[in-house]
């Protein structure tokens, strides 16, 4: 059977409307929306000269994507069609991809040594956080069939899931854990889950928090902790020549 939550189902296109239920489970499009906000301005800011013009392209490209998506789902995101569901997939990606050029950048004026210190170490920052915003917010755009398949459909609908949470083992713990267990509490991650298992795979260069399942998962994954390490290794060398 085909997903209608997948990109290039065959269902029909027409808009998807929740019922009230539905709608009050839907997540709020307010964290998620936050954290694209400080994303496209930690990237405006980035101090690099070189990239300034695709930087200012992707911003207004990415802007563009998200006003009809905006429109669509003005506060919680209950409603979807095909149109806007493509539309989620390439904004996340477009963001993602953006700013692995400006990793690619900063990478290139730490080797060279040549650039100011301080500013470079200041931009290597920027990279650093937007890359876990970026990629924080493709996994929720990813896992499950997206937020409105998460918020909406019944568990037998849902697309295969892209992380395995903690919540999702919990079903024969203690009452009070199991509160908030998948299967007895009805639990679904919303983008905060997924920003914290981005910032741990930065951080750790490997997951902590959920385990990825799927084969693209697991290589967006292995992407982003490589070039976390890479970023780390090369602010702390540079660091330690500003200081001796």
């Amino acid at each position: 059977m085909d997903d209608p939550h997948a990109p290039g189902s065959d269902h029909d296109t027409s808009q998807a409307q929740a019922s009230p239920d539905q709608e009050r489970r839907a997540e709020t499009r307010w964290p998620a929306l936050t954290g694209l906000v400080v994303a496209l301005a930690l990237y405006a800011l980035v101090s690099n000269p070189g990239t300034a013009a695709l930087r200012y392209l992707a911003i207004a490209l990415v802007l563009l994507i998200l006003l009809p998506l905006f429109v669509l789902n003005p506060h919680r995101l209950s409603r979807e069609t095909q149109w806007s569901r493509w539309m989620s997939i390439v904004l996340t990606s477009l963001l993602v991809v953006a700013n692995q050029i400006n990793v690619l950048s900063v990478i290139g004026e730490l080797l060279s040594g040549t650039a100011n210190g301080p500013r470079v170490l200041l931009t290597a920052l920027q990279v650093w956080v937007t890359n876990v915003i970026a990629f924080g917010l493709l996994y929720w755009d990813l896992d499950r069939g997206g937020p409105v398949a998460r918020g909406t459909l019944s568990r037998d609908q849902l697309p295969p899931a892209d992380f395995a949470f903690p919540q999702d083992d919990h079903r024969d713990a203690v009452v009070e854990v199991t509160r908030q267990s998948s299967q007895r509490g009805d639990w679904r991650p919303g983008f905060v889950d997924y920003l914290y298992v981005s910032l741990t795979n930065m951080m750790a260069f490997s997951p902590t928090d959920a385990m990825p399942l799927r084969t693209r998962t697991k290589m967006f994954m292995a992407v982003q902790a490589l070039t976390g390490f890479i970023l780390l290794a090369l602010v702390i060398s540079r660091a330690v020549n500003i200081l001796g």
